[in-house]
């Protein structure tokens, strides 16, 4: 097969495969904290722990382990790192189907968590395979996929446990993740890798000076982190906000259920063009573009009188999240070299998963310390200091790519 042929096969197996594990990862969330409600008596204080406990426990251990699993990856090979990810978390997360306590279900939390690494090594094969002229389009075909998978992932995990049970749905996630599991080792081709021995892939210090520019590298690194911190230092307090504008009254879950969805749907729609478009004008405009957008909607989000306004609100933001962590994605790839792109890309996950703990930390300390509205103010700023590193960091490069 051309190698042609071969990118845009992987691109179109993948695309499925990363959409399949979005519903898989993200429809047991909605009935979490009930399912553990079911494994004991627990007081309100203990069930809020717990909850809290098992949900950040798979982000916690990923973001220690996804760099050992990078840097096998870029000595084994990318499709390995897909496969081993696939069925281990299939396996970890179908037991959860069968723990009798707590205690189980957050070590098999934790087991997921040392199996993770399924997106960021497909995003890792699409980013070594596909022409770097191509890149930002297939990044965001990636996260356009995997954003729409999380999208319909509580909608389908709340549907199973209600007309089956939450044991059941367990066992479904994991029979998804082994269908990705099954595509992925029949279907994706890795051309071109050659195993190498460790002493091939280098120490870390090694890698980094494989890089043109080191400081862009970790540079975007940390943009992800304050990135992944800005969006989920809303998530915690959205439902809440929703409550407050409707005065207590009307549907708050459902109400809620939309707004939350809004900015995902607006990503899906737009990311993959938004990377066309960084193909051919450069990734960092649209990157700048992203912040300047998403600094101006979280502000403006502090001031808003209905749902009405924090719904269109949220879908702009939608909008500002296409031009960044895809397209922060496209700038590793085009500027790391092929023999290292898992470690990268690793690195690119743990930075992903420390916003994702840090972030809603900070939005509840906020909104506890003053209002719903402050926090989004907060995020604004935020936002523009990301913009204000990235600024520098990015022109730093193109000085340093002329010189």
């Amino acid at each position: 097969m051309k190698a042609d042929n071969i990118w845009k096969k992987n691109l179109f197996i993948l695309s499925i495969a990363v959409f399949i594990a979005g519903i898989a990862f993200s429809e047991i969330m909605p009935f979490l904290p009930l399912y553990i409600s079911s494994l004991g008596q627990f007081s309100h204080q203990a069930l809020n722990f717990w909850s809290g406990f098992i949900y950040s426990g798979m982000f916690i251990i990923s973001a220690i382990t996804s760099p050992w699993w990078g840097k096998l990856a870029d000595r084994k090979g990318r499709k390995l790192m897909i496969l081993r990810a696939s069925l281990g978390m299939a396996i970890a997360i179908g037991a959860m189907g069968l723990v009798t306590n707590v205690y189980q279900l957050f070590a098999l939390r934790c087991l997921q968590g040392l199996f993770a690494g399924f997106v960021s090594n497909s995003n890792a094969l699409i980013a070594t395979q596909t022409p770097k002229e191509k890149a930002g389009q297939a990044m965001g075909t990636m996260a356009s996929s995997v954003t729409a998978g999380t999208l319909l992932g509580p909608l389908i995990g709340g549907f199973l446990a209600s007309v089956f049970s939450y044991r059941i749905t367990f066992f479904i996630t994991g029979f998804l993740l082994f269908i990705t599991f099954i595509m992925s080792l029949f279907w994706v081709q890795e051309d071109n890798f050659v195993v190498k021995n460790t002493q091939d892939i280098g120490k870390t210090q090694d890698v980094i000076k494989q890089f043109k520019s080191p400081t862009l590298i970790f540079g975007l690194l940390l943009t992800t982190m304050i990135i992944q911190a800005a969006n989920n230092s809303i998530n915690p307090i959205v439902s809440l906000f929703v409550k407050q504008l409707v005065h207590s009254s009307g549907n708050t879950i459902f109400l809620s259920g939309i707004i939350a969805a809004l900015p995902g749907i607006a990503t899906f729609a737009v990311a993959s063009k938004f990377g066309a478009i960084g193909d051919k004008i450069g990734t960092h405009k649209i990157i700048i573009a992203g912040f300047i957008a998403a600094s101006i909607f979280f502000f403006a989000t502090a001031f808003v009188q209905n749902t009405f306004e924090l719904g269109i609100l949220r879908f702009l933001v939608g909008f500002s999240d296409a031009c960044l962590f895809p397209q922060v994605q496209t700038m590793l790839t085009k500027n790391s070299p092929a023999d290292v792109t898992g470690r990268v890309f690793s690195w690119n996950q743990s930075a992903m998963y420390i916003g994702n703990i840090a972030g809603p930390l900070i939005g509840t300390t906020i909104s506890g310390l003053s209002n719903y509205s402050m926090v989004f103010i907060s995020t604004a700023i935020i936002v523009l200091f990301n913009l204000f590193l990235f600024k520098i960091n990015v022109l730093n490069h193109l000085k340093d790519t002329r010189n």
